[in-house]
């Protein structure tokens, strides 16, 4: 059977780290664990991965509509705020299958039909570019998405009971993220949960100060690099070549020095 989350891309992906992990947790870990700094920290990795899917509320308004509850046309703050609501979910309960279909179904609230929150998507799916409406990608087929969203939670449930070193722990986080985003399970908002997916994994392995890391504001800053990691395994879902995402795969620890 094809392995999704596969070890195979593990020794290339640790011979291009260039990171040192211990210390940058380390740094990230001194961290007091408050509501307040939860708050900014979460605000800031919302905003950001909202940002990516087109939303345009800019990331200091946001903060400021947290933190000091200023106050925002509902429009701009509606999706951001389920998303957000989400993430605090996330924070209190265990990585499991039902609980990312419960965050989804937080996280799209403003987004998507209740009928369709929380669920497999049970159409086709193309992924077109924003501005051109060129197809940028095919994810899963209808007919195998549930499938492969199932092979998908069978080998994430063995990762998050394995034992694993802190190296393993970024490169499968964002090789969870990747592939979920891949699978592209539900009618919308996989960016958003894939994102957050990757975040939980690393809390759950390393502790609630995983929450600190900044990945979203990471891939933001750099968003165009982020698409072109993305595309780089493949335009059809039955034909990617995940050997080609360690450049993706590289940015989840390079976001540990987006601050330096």
């Amino acid at each position: 059977m094809r392995k999704l989350l596969s070890a195979s891309y593990f020794l290339s992906w640790k011979e291009r780290l260039d990171v040192n992990l211990t210390a940058e947790l380390q740094q990230i870990r001194q961290r007091e664990w408050t509501v307040n700094n939860f708050t900014f920290a979460t605000a800031v990795s919302v905003m950001c991965s909202s940002k990516i899917e087109g939303e345009s509320l800019e990331v200091d308004s946001y903060v400021k509509h947290k933190m000091l509850q200023v106050d925002y046309l509902p429009n701009l703050t509606s999706k951001p705020n389920d998303l957000y609501e989400a993430y605090e979910f996330a924070k209190d309960q265990p990585l499991t299958e039902q609980n990312v279909l419960h965050a989804h179904t937080i996280a799209t609230r403003h987004l998507l039909p209740e009928s369709n929150r929380g669920r497999i998507r049970t159409v086709n799916m193309l992924i077109l570019e924003q501005q051109t409406q060129q197809i940028k990608y095919q994810a899963a087929t209808a007919e195998e998405v549930n499938k492969e969203h199932e092979d998908f939670w069978i080998e994430l449930n063995e990762l998050i009971k394995e034992s694993l070193t802190t190296e393993q722990v970024f490169y499968y986080a964002a090789l969870i993220h990747i592939v979920f985003v891949k699978i592209h399970p539900f009618d919308d908002g996989n960016g958003r949960i894939g994102r957050l997916l990757e975040k939980w994994f690393l809390a759950q392995h390393l502790g609630e100060k995983a929450w600190f890391i900044a990945s979203e504001l990471y891939y933001y800053k750099n968003l165009q690099i982020y698409y072109q990691n993305l595309a780089r395994v493949g335009l059809f879902y039955d034909a990617l070549i995940y050997e080609n995402s360690i450049p993706f795969l590289l940015m989840l620890p390079n976001s540990l020095i987006t601050d330096h």
